[in-house]
């Protein structure tokens, strides 16, 4: 765990209490407080205006301005330009695994055989993951049967239908390591 010199000496005298759970993982702020001032020298380098903060200003500028919790308003905070003019739309991006290693189903079928649990690479065309627009909706491939027919999300989990037929879809983009989704804001009505 990474903890301060002053709160590791209070700990190991025991006038320190922490509320963990046996085997809990810590290595993401390991890492981030290994590779942040590198990570900040080599952007400096290439953009010397960059500069740092810390979560504790970005939250206190945003409950000074009594604005509410989420990824957007942060960043719009950390600006420090609460008057910007925001877009009506924004880009998410989700992560997502590039293969399916795992061959085989764990539960064995009568007579010992194994079920393969891998589909084909590709079914009439599309893979797992791909951006589609099927009747005006764009969405992405979240599962796939080898007769054609697919199961269409959002990235909010919505979904676009349950079994598209592969002759209705248009591919937009094919799969890699992240999907990406324009979202918009939704209008306010007019006040009268």
């Amino acid at each position: 765990m990474t903890l301060c010199m002053d709160c590791h000496k209070k700990y190991h005298n025991g006038t320190l209490k922490l509320n963990l759970k046996r085997g809990q993982s810590f290595k993401d702020a390991a890492f981030m407080e290994i590779m942040r001032w590198t990570l900040y020298e080599k952007l400096k380098e290439q953009y010397p205006n960059v500069k740092t903060t810390y979560g504790y200003i970005t939250k206190n500028t945003r409950i000074h301005n009594e604005l509410p919790k989420g990824h957007r308003i942060d960043a719009l905070c950390i600006t420090g330009n609460l008057k910007a003019r925001r877009l009506d739309h924004w880009h998410y991006i989700k992560k997502i695994r590039r293969h399916n290693r795992q061959i085989h189903k764990a539960n064995i079928l009568k007579g010992g055989t194994k079920k393969l649990h891998q589909a084909p690479y590709l079914v009439k065309g599309f893979r797992l993951f791909d951006k589609v627009r099927y009747q005006k909706q764009e969405g992405f491939i979240f599962g796939r049967r080898s007769s054609g027919y697919f199961d269409l999300r959002r990235l909010d989990g919505t979904s676009i239908h349950k079994s598209a037929n592969y002759k209705k879809l248009e591919l937009l983009q094919k799969r890699n390591g992240y999907l990406v989704e324009e979202r918009r804001r939704l209008a306010l009505p007019p006040t009268t």
